[in-house]
């Protein structure tokens, strides 16, 4: 089970005075069991660039969705548990992508079930644990405090460790 994490949000009050508008866990959440251990958490998204500074409804209060929507970007924390080869090599990572808009994401017979591509460009830093970035024919193992900038190739994330990873996206539109 992913730990519930808080998301504070800063505006400004009717005289104009910077003050927190949001103080509560982030309920923007997807843990689904076509892929057991990761769970998404939304904690904000903007829907165009330059981004709306003056929001005080919650933007991610709906589906969660992989991709950020059209000329915007998202921000979001997947925990990722440690894998069990033996339940991995039963699960289809179509129907899990499809739970999130984005089965045309997924490599067809690749060699992780959840080898993916975005049309975006992601920022990343991983905020606990150590996980593998598998791409094509490569890997790299990270840890808390790596960073990853990704340009939409294919990847996949496998923990093979024994303690949950976290990583922090940011998700922004590209073509």
């Amino acid at each position: 089970m992913s730990r519930k994490i808080r998301r504070v949000v800063t505006g400004h009050d009717a005289n104009g005075v910077a003050t927190v508008i949001m103080d509560s866990d982030a309920t923007c959440i997807l843990s689904r069991p076509n892929r057991p251990g990761v769970t998404l958490t939304n904690l904000w998204q903007n829907d165009k660039t330059p981004a709306a500074m003056e929001r005080h409804d919650d933007p991610v209060d709906g589906p969660l969705i992989l991709q950020p929507p059209k000329h915007g970007s998202v921000f979001r924390i997947v925990q990722f548990d440690p894998e069990k080869p033996e339940e991995l090599a039963k699960l289809d990572g179509k129907s899990a992508f499809a739970e999130m808009g984005a089965s045309h994401a997924v490599v067809e017979d690749a060699r992780h079930p959840f080898m993916h591509r975005t049309d975006s460009l992601d920022y990343a830093v991983v905020l606990t644990g150590e996980i593998y970035m598998m791409m094509d024919e490569e890997e790299y193992l990270l840890k808390a405090g790596d960073t990853i900038v990704q340009q939409g190739t294919n990847h996949a994330w496998s923990n093979r460790g024994v303690e949950p990873c976290q990583i922090a996206f940011i998700l922004i539109d590209a073509v």
